[in-house]
């Protein structure tokens, strides 16, 4: 199967945590004083990519679970608001929805306080429903952080065979974070999506370790020969690039914005990327509306506050200058 499976074939299907983010309105390092808030928001990067999606008209569902509290209610409500087919996300009620306080330092890094392995977020499995919507899906997008989360896994297990063998088709974003790797059942995950993908959404040197070479040309070069049909190469302030088999690369610059919240920037720029080829648009649209999605998506406090619809994301992009 070549990407992308158009979206008449069936939902794109993304399986993960479901969370809300509450941030610290002021730049330092940890929670160990009293200190503003604001929040919650809804997030997770699955709900975030999936958000995305649904905003650009693309069909969009999400397996997850949350709490049977109003953090809970504010993600679903969220999810359905953006199109998002929730029916496969379960409430669970003896769990608190998952969450994140998040505190940014003066030099751009995060310090977290998760509450994920106590919570619902993890708190869910193969059932009939998702088997059901595994057999009308037509894309799966699987993250990163899905290789750690063994319910998760289990699904992306199952329905991976299933939604290839009806025409669908595969993307993978690494998001390979350092505390994942101590986990050994992650990289035979990591190197399964690798050879599955159609397409891969590599950031830096995330190309590289898919590929298991050191040079970014051999990496795209070997990746490409290897069976994955599109790469596209988040770089940051440079922009970002596709690369495909037997075409030139595509680049776009990237838009010159203020940052406010670097929370969920890859992740719309994948949502939007996958909606867009799967409604038809060439590579070159869908790479400048991908560029968007990210950059529009930090200038809003809230790590999914700034996923936009198209007609906004066409007001922005015709608003905003790209970096020099």
């Amino acid at each position: 199967m070549s990407f992308p499976a158009p979206d008449s074939l069936g939902p794109t299907l993304c399986v993960g945590e479901i969370l809300v983010e509450i941030v610290a309105t002021t730049p330092g390092c940890g929670f160990r004083a009293p200190q503003p808030l604001i929040g919650p928001y809804p997030s997770g990067a699955p709900a975030i990519f999936m958000s995305q999606c649904g905003r650009l008209g693309g069909a969009a569902a999400l397996v997850g679970c949350v709490g049977d509290d109003d953090f809970g209610q504010l993600n679903l409500d969220r999810l359905r608001q953006d199109g998002v087919e929730t029916g496969a996300i379960g409430i669970d009620p003896d769990y608190p929805t998952g969450s994140a306080f998040v505190r940014y330092r003066p030099d751009g890094q995060r310090d977290f306080v998760f509450n994920l392995a106590k919570s619902a977020a993890a708190r869910f499995g193969w059932t009939a429903g998702t088997e059901a919507l595994c057999d009308r899906a037509g894309h799966l997008h699987v993250m990163g952080t899905a290789l750690a989360m063994a319910s998760a896994w289990e699904v992306i297990d199952r329905a991976l065979p299933r939604i290839k063998a009806r025409g669908g088709s595969v993307s993978f974003d690494p998001n390979l974070r350092k505390e994942l790797l101590r986990d050994p059942d992650i990289l035979p995950r990591f190197a399964r999506m690798v050879a599955e993908c159609d397409l891969l959404l590599p950031s830096g040197a995330e190309l590289q370790q898919a590929a298991g070479v050191e040079d970014a040309e051999a990496a795209i070069a070997a990746l490409l020969q290897g069976g994955v049909a599109e790469i596209a190469l988040k770089q940051g302030e440079a922009g970002a690039t596709v690369y495909r088999r037997d075409a030139p690369p595509v680049h776009s610059r990237a838009f010159a914005v203020e940052e406010i919240d670097p929370t969920g920037a890859g992740d719309c720029f994948g949502g939007a990327y996958v909606t867009c080829r799967r409604l038809g648009l060439p590579v070159a649209g869908a790479l400048t509306y991908a560029c968007a999605a990210g950059a529009r998506n930090v200038t809003r406090r809230g790590p999914m506050e700034g996923a936009g619809t198209r007609a906004e994301l066409d007001a922005f992009i015709a608003a905003t200058g790209y970096r020099a």
